[in-house]
């Protein structure tokens, strides 16, 4: 029997989500969103382009949660984007984003965990750390079967802007960028290479701080350059992840999660690297952090424990 995928909200995040997995034949797919019409006409003309592409899913989408029945995994991308008013050209609070988030994703998380209590939820709605709480506070999941995509995207961008830089494959650029997905994110250099080769023997420190910058500025270049949320890169990390839960690949991932002591922190979803197979989350890996890195992602972590506690739960 095939595997089944639920994708949450069939925007351009959500949509482009499904054609990667139809792509990659990974999993049967079903697409939901509140417009009537949209997912469906959305999982029809993915169906209609697979005899084109040569894959052969079925495409389903629905508006009622009856359909996401039995889903292995589910991919959490509803909610109100970071978007411009049109009218002031202001965006939103974060903590106006935090409560609207916070009332979508809980709903329907209800809905969700009703007909696929045994699934696994990757959550990419932002703010995307705090959401994470939202998932799992109303779930009642297991830490390992709520998982954030953040580190996957974050370190997509900084290996693109490293491989831009010196003029090299992404394919040889290898990296990770831990903590909360924000601007007090964590790439670490000293982790970082091409082909083996340290980072710093191949470029001056001062082209490598201003990739960290743009790194952690990555989402909001593209708001501004669009007007609206970054998709393409999303969507690809995101399906990622999922492609190693349901191949059960163990790929080691830059994940947000629900961290029990690990690292110093509790009760805090923040992004760092696990293993990712067949029972979600199975295994936070520890790196040993020199001084100056532990204090960034202390940094970080304080930054997304101020984005969580508007959430108002006594623990989430």
């Amino acid at each position: 029997m095939r595997k089944k995928v639920t994708i949450v909200g069939s925007g351009a995040v959500g949509s482009t989500a499904a054609h990667w997995i139809a792509s990659k034949e990974l999993a049967d797919v079903v697409l939901t969103d509140i417009v009537q019409g949209l997912p469906q006409g959305i999982a029809l003309d993915l169906a209609e382009s697979g005899p084109v592409e040569g894959f052969d899913l079925h495409i389903t989408g629905a508006n009622s949660y009856e359909t996401t029945a039995d889903s292995d995994v589910i991919l959490f991308t509803a909610g109100v984007p970071r978007r411009k008013d049109p009218v002031t050209g202001k965006f939103p609070s974060r903590d106006e984003l935090v409560k609207i988030n916070q009332d979508v994703v809980s709903k329907v998380t209800e809905e969700l965990v009703k007909y696929s209590p045994n699934s696994i939820i990757v959550v990419v709605t932002n703010p995307l750390d705090a959401m994470c709480h939202v998932v799992k506070h109303v779930s009642g999941f297991p830490r390992e079967r709520v998982i954030g995509q953040a580190g996957a995207l974050d370190t997509a961008r900084y290996k693109t802007f490293i491989a831009m830089e010196l003029g090299v494959s992404v394919e040889d650029v290898h990296g990770i960028v831990l903590g909360g997905h924000g601007d007090e994110m964590v790439p670490l250099p000293r982790h970082t290479s091409v082909a083996g080769i340290p980072i710093r023997e191949l470029m001056a420190e001062d082209k490598l701080q201003a990739i960290i910058e743009r790194t952690r500025k990555g989402g909001g270049e593209l708001v501004n350059l669009m007007g609206r949320s970054a998709y393409y890169a999303p969507a690809s990390a995101s399906v990622s992840m999922v492609e190693s839960i349901l191949k059960d690949k163990k790929r080691v991932i830059a994940c947000a999660v629900y961290l029990q002591g690990e690292y110093g922190y509790n009760d805090l979803f923040i992004g760092v690297p696990c293993v990712l197979g067949a029972k979600g989350m199975e295994k936070v890996i520890v790196m040993d952090l020199n001084a100056e890195e532990k204090a960034m992602l202390d940094n970080s972590a304080k930054a997304v424990r101020s984005v969580v506690d508007v959430l108002g739960y006594a623990k989430a």
